[in-house]
């Protein structure tokens, strides 16, 4: 509930690029961050110092979202501490395979899949329940402009985020009743160490030459559309995809 310490976010992926931009964007506005990070420790560590150094409140919590038992005592940590999630971020990246379909195998393609949805499937169920109870939360994932629009050597990212946006839709349509919205924030190509792993120069080049605004998405970019659909008075949009990409596809 909406107390002196602000809601409660949990943001998966949070130790770096976008989830630390929207960390840092979330405890800005009042929120309670939670940092849930894999494996880097020391990169988590200094996100919550510096939201705390900015006068915030967070917390960085290790789990693989992969794992139902990681996610829910992870989440058992957070209620102990500050009380169930109002907000759920879900940003972790699942790795994937880039190469062609004429080269992957089903292990590349099904194994991402079946990952990226496990991973969605067990944070969701987690926080659930005190979303349910109080009749009022937030869930945005992050989905990416390649579930629409596919480019070369990206069809197992771009197929399972695909399914994840439509996940958000169902979820959408059953909890709207129960005051949760459900929305996906859909990047374009990020100016990120993820990006410089899958574009070479000429490639990078060539995204932003269409792209209107002229540059490649910032991870404080992707941020703020997550912050606005998280925002305690954005309380009529459901089941939306916002596509943050400089105008380089629109729909």
């Amino acid at each position: 509930m909406t107390g002196p310490n602000g809601r409660v976010v949990l943001i998966t992926g949070a130790s770096s690029g976008i989830g630390a931009a929207t960390a840092r964007v979330l405890a800005r506005r009042g929120m309670r961050v939670v940092v849930n990070y894999l494996t880097n420790t020391e990169a988590a560590q200094a996100v919550v110092a510096g939201i705390e150094a900015a006068g915030g409140q967070a917390m960085a919590v290790q789990a693989d979202v992969r794992e139902a038992s990681a996610v829910e005592n992870m989440v058992e940590r957070v209620r102990a501490t500050w009380g169930g999630v109002d907000v759920l971020v879900h940003n972790a990246l699942i790795p994937y395979a880039v190469k062609s379909f004429q080269d992957m195998t089903w292990d590349e393609l099904g194994g991402k899949l079946d990952a990226e949805m496990h991973a969605a499937f067990a944070v969701t169920k987690a926080v659930l329940p005190a979303m349910t109870a109080q009749g009022w939360g937030r869930i945005i994932y992050l989905g990416t402009g390649l579930s629409r629009r596919p480019r070369e050597g990206m069809i197992a990212l771009g197929t399972s985020k695909a399914a994840l946006e439509q996940f958000a839709r169902y979820l959408a349509q059953e909890l709207g009743p129960r005051g949760i919205t459900v929305n996906v924030v859909s990047p374009g190509p990020v100016e990120s160490r993820i990006a410089d792993d899958v574009f070479d120069d000429t490639t990078r080049q060539r995204q932003v030459a269409a792209t209107p605004l002229g540059r490649l998405a910032h991870a404080a970019d992707v941020a703020q559309a997550v912050a606005f659909y998280a925002a305690e008075d954005n309380t009529f949009m459901t089941g939306t995809t916002a596509a943050v990409n400089g105008g380089m596809a629109m729909y």
